[in-house]
């Protein structure tokens, strides 16, 4: 039994081929790129400049979502909280056991990745479970590097 995809965004179904003969499965609706969209359409971003000066002037926290392995790799912004995607809504919920006090303020709280596509998600997220103080970084942390802003790498 093979599993493959068809040709995308042409078609948004999986096949599964069974003795050579090929199963539709799983109609998607949405791909990843229309739910980045409407999360965008549906949540506030900020550039990266902006970002920068609320964080310095204490009016924004910065939390990055990217895996650990890209913080690694790529460095990180000094003073951003690592919050990883997959902990994020846990993190972020008063009455989670795993509860982080840093989401439990009125200050602005700004989400990036890599290129603004998971923290659009995670914005929507966290809004839609109330939080109203959520800005995405427009354009991520490659936003923030093309921007020339402090990067800390990771010893």
């Amino acid at each position: 039994m093979g599993i493959s995809k068809a040709r995308w965004p042409r078609n948004f179904f999986t096949y599964i081929t069974i003795d050579q003969s090929k199963i539709r499965i799983m109609p998607i609706k949405k791909n990843v790129k229309m739910l980045v969209a409407e999360a965008k359409n549906q949540t506030n971003s900020i550039s990266a400049a902006e970002a920068y000066k609320m964080q310095q002037a204490g009016t924004a926290k910065l939390i990055d979502i990217r895996d650990i392995r890209e913080l690694q790799r790529e460095g990180r912004i000094d003073g951003a909280f690592h919050a990883p995607r997959g902990m994020l809504e846990f993190w972020a919920d008063p009455d989670s056991p795993y509860h982080k006090g840093i989401f439990a303020t009125k200050t602005a709280l700004v989400l990036f990745c890599a290129s603004s596509w998971r923290s659009a998600l995670a914005a929507k997220t966290l809004q839609d479970m109330g939080m109203d103080n959520i800005w995405d970084l427009d354009g991520g942390f490659t936003s923030w590097k093309a921007a020339k802003l402090p990067i800390k790498n990771l010893d």
